[in-house]
């Protein structure tokens, strides 16, 4: 059984999930302590309890301290990860896309097809959104051989939740590497702007004044195509969603708004992410360098990929996995530059 330690690096809940992640896939049993040492409150939280369920179900693990508040996890595999239909539910409105992000990968490497629904927080703070999990990470995993689609069927909102994701995956995945040094030509801007039991100018509005302030530099020769969207939900909630995709990389950025915060600040603060983004030269964003790890550690051949920042949570990623594989996986500070031997 490996023994991690859950307070290393950055401290947070994605060494939790990692460890679920690869243990569902490679069937090794571990053990966590100190779990969310770095944050506060520490322990589990209720979204991480709804990964660790997902996780039990698809494997037949053995769980013990899987309740919120805990600070020690022992999971111990049953066997192998079992396609089939699940629905989970969090209960609050903690991030559905942790939970699905969890299970992911293992179901697309299952035999079979799986058909998956999770309820609870879709866009929320601290997390990726729905939009991002469907637009920016998904597409990866389709270009490595995973095949799966995601579906947003309700949107959640802090504080209440009460969105759905789906997803269907194939399942009988085989992974390659990807080459992800030079990201080529930004091919198009496309995105979302959301608003769920708001007025519809919100939406509108931040929709527009992120067009117009795209459409200003004159570096970006792509088509933008931004979308407003007003739905109904049991929280009031809005953002904005946006994803660049080039010939060989892609990012995501959202911001959410709250109240007093203008729609045209919502919207600017998400285009100045992507400006900065686009000026780096790199090919992938820095939360997708994180979600990259897994995938490319397992995959058949070598891969590498630039990001804009070494972060310390991508750093604490790598750590986790390798407890896991047996991978060389090398950080070039100077160039930002990940490699997979």
């Amino acid at each position: 059984m490996l023994i991690l330690d859950g307070g290393q690096g950055e401290g947070g809940g994605q060494i939790v999930r990692t460890a679920l992640t690869l243990s569902c896939i490679l069937g090794i049993p571990f053990r966590v302590r100190r779990i969310r040492a770095g944050r506060e409150p520490s322990g589990l939280r209720p979204q991480h309890v709804a990964a660790i369920r997902a996780a039990t179900d698809i494997c037949g693990a053995h769980v013990e301290g899987a309740e919120v508040g805990s600070e020690t996890l022992t999971f111990e595999p049953g066997g192998s990860v079992r396609a089939g239909t699940y629905d989970w539910e969090i209960g609050t409105a903690g991030a559905a896309t942790l939970v699905l992000q969890t299970v992911l990968l293992p179901l697309a490497l299952a035999k079979s097809e799986s058909s998956v629904s999770v309820r609870g927080g879709t866009h929320v703070p601290h997390s990726p959104s729905a939009h991002y999990l469907r637009d920016v990470y998904v597409p990866l995993l389709l270009e490595m051989g995973a095949d799966a689609a995601l579906f947003i069927e309700a949107y959640g909102w802090m504080p209440e939740g009460g969105g759905q994701i789906d997803a269907q995956i194939a399942g009988s995945a085989r992974l390659v590497g990807r080459d992800l040094r030079n990201r080529g030509e930004l091919e198009r801007v496309f995105g979302a702007a959301v608003a769920s039991s708001l007025p519809s100018h919100i939406p509108q509005r931040m929709a527009n004044r992120a067009i117009n302030l795209i459409d200003s530099v004159e570096s970006f020769d792509a088509p933008v195509d931004i979308r407003p969207l007003r739905t109904s939900g049991i929280s009031a909630g809005a953002g904005i969603f946006l994803t660049a995709e080039y010939g060989n990389g892609r990012g995501g950025w959202g911001v959410l708004g709250h109240k007093g915060m203008p729609s045209e600040v919502v919207a600017g603060d998400a285009v100045t992410a992507l400006l900065s983004f686009h000026d780096s030269g790199a090919a992938v964003d820095r939360h997708l360098a994180d979600q990259l790890v897994i995938p490319l550690a397992l995959a058949a051949g070598e891969s590498a990929f630039t990001t804009p920042e070494i972060t310390q949570h991508l750093r604490t990623n790598i750590e986790t996995v390798q407890h896991f594989v047996d991978r060389a996986i090398r950080i070039d500070e100077a160039r930002h530059l990940v490699s997979f031997a």
